[in-house]
């Protein structure tokens, strides 16, 4: 299987970078932790201006209509420059799991942000504080999400809070609820990709610069070996992401093929469980390349290190992926 992406995918991830890279994302996610989410919602708007938010609403209510593949491209460019904001809820999982026309628009257009609690795999509401809209998945029906109170997170930028269930918006049904979760899971894994990609770039800029004992540490064969296994642990789940992004995007033509769906399912979590280890890997080997600085809030390396520290169990901790691939395979 070929997993080439397309001339307009690529020139899609390109506007991205030009966009992110001039801007002042570092900044926008220090504010929007201390509670500014002026720059941050600034930049979602002019994200959603170039349709980021609206890719996988359908052409009906205003969106793309693109592909999984579209999604997995966006959020790993997302990731590499680690904006802040719901937008796995908003990009992925409310168009998998909602029917609201009206929100579906305005989702589209930038106008909602969408923040989903699905416990036991996404217990609490992401950044609901600045969300329009707060909804909580339990069992089969998605309700309005009742906020009670602010969680710790490991991710300053990541504000949760804890929600209980309110109205009932809609029941959808287990087809519905298992594309919803794993269209998260989907777009945690591609941000991880490029969460994890960033980390190296930075590194191999860091060892390329530094110099210790008369050379540039990046000389030495151990730091060069270190980043190369990073590099090879990205190269390995890029491709597992987009293989999972095709599953997904087939199950959706099967409408509701058992097999399909199956295929989707388990694609998705050796997805989530490959990019978190790669994603790991690189904030790890960053850490310890850039020695003491590595551990200073200061240096922006840390913002990407708690991000990939905070989205490894995002969407289902490895340990329920694992199990869901290890059943597949199995036939449990």
């Amino acid at each position: 299987m070929r997993f080439a992406l397309s001339a307009e995918q690529r020139a899609f991830a390109a506007a991205l970078d030009a966009l992110l890279g001039a801007a002042d994302v570092p900044g926008a996610v220090r504010r929007w932790a201390g509670g500014d989410p002026a720059d941050g919602l600034r930049l979602w708007g002019r994200l959603a201006e170039l349709g980021v938010t609206g890719l996988r609403v359908p052409e009906a209510c205003g969106g793309v209509g693109g592909t999984p593949v579209d999604l997995v491209v966006a959020c790993e460019r997302l990731g590499y420059h680690g904006v802040p904001g719901p937008y796995v809820e908003s990009l992925a999982v409310a168009p998998a799991l909602l029917t609201d026309t009206a929100l579906l628009t305005d989702v589209a257009k930038g106008l909602s942000r969408i923040s989903v609690a699905a416990p036991p795999h996404s217990p609490y509401a992401l950044d609901a504080d600045t969300a329009t809209h707060v909804f909580i998945v339990t069992g089969r029906t998605v309700t309005r999400g009742r906020v009670s109170r602010p969680v710790d997170s490991v991710d300053p930028a990541r504000r949760l809070s804890e929600v209980s269930a309110g109205e009932v918006v809609a029941d959808v049904g287990l087809v519905r609820h298992d594309r919803a979760l794993d269209a998260g899971a989907l777009a945690t894994a591609s941000w991880l990709v490029g969460a994890g990609q960033r980390l190296l770039d930075d590194t191999v800029a860091y060892v390329s610069a530094r110099r210790q004992f008369g050379r540039v540490i990046g000389g030495y064969q151990a730091v060069q070996h270190a980043l190369a296994d990073v590099r090879v642990g990205l190269d390995f789940a890029r491709p597992l992401v987009l293989a999972a992004a095709r599953a997904a995007a087939t199950a959706e033509t099967a409408s509701g093929s058992l097999a399909s769906e199956a295929e989707r399912n388990r694609t998705v979590s050796a997805a989530k469980v490959l990019a978190a280890e790669a994603a790991h890997r690189a904030a790890r080997t960053a850490l310890q390349l850039h020695g003491a600085i590595g551990y200073t809030r200061e240096l922006d390396l840390s913002l990407w290190i708690l991000r990939v520290r905070a989205l490894i169990s995002a969407w289902g901790t490895p340990a329920y992926h694992r199990g869901r691939v290890l059943d597949a395979l199995t036939g449990r």
